[in-house]
């Protein structure tokens, strides 16, 4: 690794975290009843 490339970000963002921040907007509009009670099986 030379001087110039720049560190790894500590801020990456992988598919775990998207899928739980996902799942838990989803949550949230279900509970807020943004999304009707029909579509949720």
């Amino acid at each position: 690794m030379s001087a110039q490339e720049p560190p790894e970000s500590r801020a990456a963002f992988n598919e775990d975290w998207a899928a739980t921040i996902l799942g838990l907007a989803l949550l949230v509009l279900i509970l807020a009843g943004v999304i009707p009670p029909g579509l949720v099986p």
